[in-house]
Formats: C-alpha cells, structure tokens, sequence
C-alpha cells in the first residue's frame, strides 16, 4: 500500500483514542492524510505525540457544536474535509423489559444523534470541496436480531439508514457514504459495561466461519478502503466485515 494514498486528503476521526478510531488515524495519518481526531477519553490529546501533525481535541459528539467545531478545525488548519469517518459509538447489553428510556437516549445521543450532526457538517464542507467520502463504523446487528440488543441494534440500523440517505443525497455533490457492519472486535469497548467482557468477548471466536474475533486494525483497513480512491463506485453500501456471522 502506498503510503500517499491520501495525500492532499484531510480527515475526521471520530472515537480516536482507542480501538478501531486510533487505528484508523494511524492508517490514515500513515498514508498521507492530515487529520483531525476527536474523543471524549483524555487519551486522545496523546495522538499528536504518536502521530506528528494529527489535530487531535477532546469532544464530545452527542453535542451538536462539537460537529461544527471539528469540521471548522479542519477547514481552519488543513484547508477543507475530504473524509470523515464516524466511528465514536456506545453500546449497552440489556434485556427490553429492564432498557429504560435513559438508556435507549444515552446509546441513540452517540450511534444516532451524533453520527447525524457529523455528516450534516461534513456534507456541508465536502459539498465546498466538490466531493468527499464519509464512512461510518456499523455493526452486523444493523441486519441480524441480537439478543438484549434493542438500543444499540435500533441505533445502528439507524445509522444504517441515514448511510443510505447519504449516498442519495451526496452522489450529485460527488460524495459517496458507506457503513462497515462490523462483527466483534478485539477492543476494550466492552469494559465499561460488563464485568465479563474478555471472556464475553472469547465466546463469540466459534460462533462465524472464520473461529475468531477480529482486530481493530481489519476494521480500520475497510473504513480506509471505503474512505479511498479505490472504492470510487461504491456507495450506500452496507459492507460486512464479521468474519462471516451474517453469512451463516
């Protein structure tokens, strides 16, 4: 892989500090891009360090100014948004009959609500820019029932769908939208709400074809596929990356 793929590009990370978004900035930043990364862990103003010219802030994207602040950052300090990539996300494993309405409005705010206020500010400076790619970290429960799963799978569908609206509205402007429908992933997203989550995590490496969980850079390496130049036909897409869950 080239390492000017994206050179002249300039992108936002959303959920940078950790996992999936750290490992797309580095992808990103690697390849040439200059970027502007954004989370809600203090962990993210050490990106600069690691990754020379990386914009890094700390935010939050349930807050509708945090969009704005992160789209003007980019046009102010590297001249204008070619990608954004929103992968800042919240899950909750809870059974319907004890989800309650704080809990539904706490995972919509980010999957939903935030990914919303992203694209429409990213829209607006890649409609500027005569085109951009904007790519969306999903999840396989977007197509598939999972159990104790209303909030977070409502959420991603959601985000699903205004991936669709997206690619509708954009293609015109030259600017294509896409999902990655990721499957479990090696992360420690899962920390914060169970006390089981590394053993939680393990029992799901036998349950797709490929007999394991995936790492957050395969993730990172679809989400940049579907930021770049050599996904150029592809938009409003749903694209699997579960290790073959979905395909059973």
């Amino acid at each position: 892989m080239t390492s000017a793929e994206f050179a002249g590009k300039v992108a936002i990370v959303t959920g940078a500090a950790r996992g999936v978004g750290k490992e797309t900035v580095r992808l990103l930043h690697r390849r040439g891009a200059r970027v502007v990364a954004l989370d809600q862990r203090q962990e993210v103003k050490e990106l600069p360090v690691e990754f020379p010219g990386v914009h890094s802030f700390l935010d939050d994207v349930t807050d509708e100014a945090a969009a704005q602040r992160a789209v003007r950052a980019a046009v102010e300090v590297f001249g204008g948004l070619d990608i954004l990539v929103s992968n800042a996300g919240r899950s909750l494993n809870k059974p319907i009959t004890e989800t309650t309405a704080q809990d539904w409005d706490a995972v919509m705010a980010v999957n939903a609500r935030g990914s919303f206020f992203f694209a429409r500010e990213a829209f607006r400076a890649m409609r500027e820019r005569g085109g951009g790619a904007i790519v969306s970290t999903g999840s396989y429960v977007c197509t598939v029932g999972m159990p104790e799963g209303a909030a977070y799978a409502a959420s991603k569908g959601a985000l699903a769908q205004l991936t669709k609206v997206l690619a509708v509205e954009g293609g015109p402007l030259g600017i294509r939208a896409n999902l990655v429908a990721a499957g479990v992933i090696e992360t420690d997203f899962l920390d914060t709400f169970r006390s089981d989550s590394r053993a939680y995590l393990a029992s799901f490496a036998g349950a797709q074809p490929l007999g394991r969980v995936a790492q957050p850079e395969e993730i990172a390496e679809v989400l940049c596929f579907l930021a770049s130049p050599r996904s150029s036909f592809i938009t409003g897409a749903v694209v699997p990356a579960d290790g073959g869950f979905t395909a059973m």
